[in-house]
């Protein structure tokens, strides 16, 4: 549901001592001459670095798809956008109206659906290419103020479209009415159909994953003939939420890096004070049971009916959190806006195959700015006990940095002052400031938090903080910070509290 690094070349300080015989005047004794002084050896001075631009969209909920090399992002509103490097962005549509180029007139294709759902737009969708060479649009839209939706599927035979719908595949919100497994529908137990995902396990079976807040998030078997739900699972087997938990947006991605499928949700809401926050819970089977660090069934995490509606207090412990609202402060040497982020979510995730390379796609808002919202791209890492990480900031890659410095993060290009963020566990609308820490050359973790810190080879790192008992595992990167024009030493970690931390190396 759905907006230069402080690089100082020290010359190395040289002090010349000459001694030469003296003539005493006018002996006849031979001229000495003295040799002029040696240049003194001075370190070249870095490459400067050319700043990195970004093209910039605002499509909410984007669902990613890559065709030909082009990455292709789909939203809610009918809203669409491309790129070729997941940093320059060029929108291709938007609005659910008549002149939308995805569909030869939305409002009379999918006149059905906006009838049932008493509304005049659409909302997260997803785009898949199937067996057949052909690509499915999974729509849904709303009502909004209550779960009466609809979700069904279009085809087309490019990306771009034109889509032809092929039906309503489910419906909800139809009180004192039978729901899709045959029973009457019940809002605390029954899925809000909204927000599809559609994917391959790793043994190409087809599903789809959806629902947002009302009875939670559910899963179907897929027929890759039809793309279509295969007959008589009724609404599917349920993973996580219910009782109107403010829980959406799920996506599900496997590592064969790992070998567990990855389920992300956004909790909380997702305006500017709603408190939206990616978590992810992970599992050996594409149809779950998803658990989080601490082994807990997300089947069972959903709000306490003897609460108040959207009551965020139950489901926050759980989960392992990704990211939140945060601002990183400037330090000194830097410019412009501090970034940060306010109510990040409802993502989508991309394994480039290729390179080894994993990829969060998502919406966020930013600190002081209200509802404006755009896409942001980050890379993520797998770490050490198997968890995603999130580099701190958005997507650059190393091959624009000046002399492309190594991709690997020896132990003695940590130590230095960071700037940190601790995303916590909580649901909440405050936006966490950055502090400082120090990470010392002899392992020592100092400033805002105490401990110690292990480089553990292969860019992998741990932090031991005081008072924590979970130690935060984590992955080493550099990252470009645009308020530096640099590309800089960073650490993304987690433990199994489902706590992350975000480092970003300031100064030596």
């Amino acid at each position: 549901m759905k907006t230069g690094t402080l690089a100082a070349s020290l010359a190395a300080a040289g002090l010349l001592t000459l001694s030469a015989c003296g003539g005493g005047g006018g002996s006849g004794s031979p001229a000495v001459t003295v040799p002029s002084a040696p240049t003194t050896p001075t370190t070249p001075a870095a490459p400067a670095q050319t700043p990195v631009t970004f093209a910039n969209v605002g499509v909410h909920d984007p669902s990613v798809v890559r065709v030909d090399g082009t990455f292709y992002i789909f939203g809610s509103h009918l809203a669409a956008a491309k790129s070729s490097d997941l940093m320059n962005w060029t929108k291709i549509a938007d609005g659910a109206t008549a002149t939308n180029p995805l569909f030869a007139d939305v409002t009379k294709q999918l006149a059905e659906t906006f009838a049932w759902a008493q509304t005049s737009t659409l909302w997260a969708p997803d785009v898949i290419r199937l067996d057949d060479g052909k690509y499915y649009f999974y729509y849904n839209a709303c009502k909004g103020d209550s779960p009466r939706s609809a979700l069904g599927v279009a085809v087309a035979d490019k990306v771009e479209g034109p889509y032809v719908d092929k039906g309503i595949i489910l419906k909800s919100g139809m009180w004192g009415e039978a729901g899709a497994d045959g029973t009457l529908y019940d809002a605390v137990k029954h899925p809000n159909v909204v927000d599809p995902q559609v994917f391959r396990d790793k043994d190409n079976k087809l599903w789809m994953i959806y629902g947002s807040y009302s009875g939670g998030i559910f899963i179907l078997a897929m027929d890759p003939a039809t793309g279509k739900p295969l007959a008589g699972q009724g609404y599917g087997k349920h993973l996580l939420g219910g009782n109107h938990a403010r829980i959406e947006g799920a996506y599900v991605q496997y590592s064969p890096e790992s070998g567990y499928y990855y389920l992300f949700t956004s909790f909380g809401g997702l305006d500017a004070n709603g408190a939206y926050n990616v978590r992810v819970a992970r599992s050996r089977h594409a149809d779950g049971p998803y658990v989080d660090a601490k082994g807990t069934d997300m089947a069972t995490v959903k709000s306490d009916p003897a609460r108040p509606l959207f009551d965020d207090a139950s489901i926050a412990p759980h989960g392992q959190k990704l990211m939140g609202n945060h601002q990183f402060a400037l330090a000194a040497g830097e410019t412009g806006t501090a970034p940060g982020y306010v109510s990040p979510g409802h993502n989508s995730t991309y394994y480039d195959p290729a390179t080894n390379k994993y990829f969060i796609i998502f919406h966020a808002r930013f600190p002081g700015t209200g509802e404006l919202h755009e896409v942001r791209t980050h890379e993520m890492f797998i770490n050490e006990d198997g968890w995603p990480v999130v580099a701190p900031f958005r997507y650059v890659p190393l091959d624009k940095a000046a002399g492309v410095p190594p991709a690997t993060v020896a132990a003695a290009d940590v130590a230095g002052s960071y700037k940190l963020v601790n995303h916590g566990k909580d649901i909440s609308a405050a936006i966490k400031p950055s502090q400082t820490v120090t990470l010392s050359a002899d392992g020592k973790l100092a400033g805002a938090l105490a401990g110690t810190w292990t480089h553990k080879g292969n860019n992998r790192i741990a932090l031991a903080v005081d008072g924590t008992a979970a130690v935060y595992s984590g992955v080493l990167s550099r990252q470009y910070n645009g308020n530096a024009n640099a590309f800089t030493v960073t650490f993304t970690a987690q433990n199994a509290d489902g706590v992350s931390l975000w480092g970003a190396r300031v100064g030596n």
